[in-house]
């Protein structure tokens, strides 16, 4: 017999483990485990420390969920299980500041991360929630621990989506941040602070908005350009000419969602359309079947799909 333990405070616990333990009920079933509360803690118990972990992994992603103020519906433990059922035969891309493994759950995404590994350069495009940033993001950080680069760039371009950056209040720093805040996100969700830190001191992961990736050459870096339909055709022609030697690129936008002013053609579908064949770079294009938010998510975009 296996045994795992959790510290996790009773009230996480109460709305973790679900209406009448439901959520640990299905648990426990799923992975013929028990799991046994004690005060400030959980006790896992079961045969198999692989399905012990697994059930591990899980509580925890419930409990990060709750943190993030989340509340917990049935449909989120399913998909849970359902992911895991599909991910225990794969490696995982990234481990999380949780331990949580980081793996591809749907088929697009499954073709994202077969692009990433087959090309030095991959368009990454479709709507939001399909996890193509994240993914992204995990990737460059497990390339960068495990030696290949020596740094990390992640770009966005500071587009105005109905604001003026000039009367925002604050300097050029305090004005740009709110744009890149949701690359971020994705960092502290896969890396404790105090390795963040260590990294920003080192000058090893670099947030920056677009313009300031001009007149570089990135060598030795992994560079993710997010939100790249709201690159101008000469801004993303600029952007794919300051990758250096043993670089790797990875473009994700969205052209549902273009801010760009004046009606300007987006550089995203244009690198696209001019660089499909080239050998070493991929394509990816994800759909509302990728969607990894609440369920009613994919309807709403396949509902604006058909509208459009």
């Amino acid at each position: 017999m296996h045994e795992i333990k959790l510290e996790i405070s009773d009230s996480l616990k109460t709305t973790v483990s679900g209406s009448g333990e439901s959520y640990f009920q299905l648990l426990e079933s799923k992975f013929k485990v028990q799991i046994i509360s004690r005060g400030d803690g959980l006790t896992l118990r079961g045969q198999n420390q692989d399905s012990l972990e697994r059930a591990k992994e899980i509580i925890l992603k419930l409990s990060t969920l709750v943190k993030k103020g989340e509340t917990l519906e049935q449909f989120q433990v399913e998909n849970l299980l359902s992911n895991d059922l599909k991910n225990n035969q794969e490696k995982a891309i990234f481990r999380n500041r949780f331990g949580q493994g980081v793996y591809p759950k749907t088929p697009g995404q499954k073709e994202l991360v077969k692009a990433i590994k087959k090309n030095d350069i991959v368009f990454a495009k479709g709507p939001a929630g399909t996890g193509k940033t994240f993914l992204a993001i995990a990737h460059a950080i497990a390339t960068l621990e495990e030696g290949l680069v020596d740094k990390i760039a992640l770009v966005r371009p500071a587009v105005e989506a109905g604001e003026n950056l000039g009367f925002l209040p604050g300097d050029l720093e305090e004005k740009i941040t709110p744009y890149l805040r949701p690359l971020y996100d994705a960092i502290q969700e896969l890396l404790p602070a105090e390795k963040i830190q260590y990294y920003q001191d080192a000058n090893s992961i670099e947030v920056a908005p677009l313009a300031y990736m001009r007149g570089r050459t990135l060598k030795r870096s992994f560079i993710i350009l997010d939100e790249a339909q709201n690159t101008t055709v000469s801004q993303m022609k600029m952007f794919l000419t300051r990758v250096g030697p043993s670089s790797q690129v990875i473009i994700t936008g969205d052209t549902s969602q273009i801010d760009l002013p004046n009606n300007q053609k987006s550089g995203l579908d244009h690198a696209i359309n001019i660089l499909h064949a080239v050998e070493g770079i991929g394509v990816v294009k994800l759909t509302s079947q990728d969607v990894m938010r609440h369920n009613l998510v994919q309807e709403i975009i396949e509902a604006y799909e058909k509208y459009e």
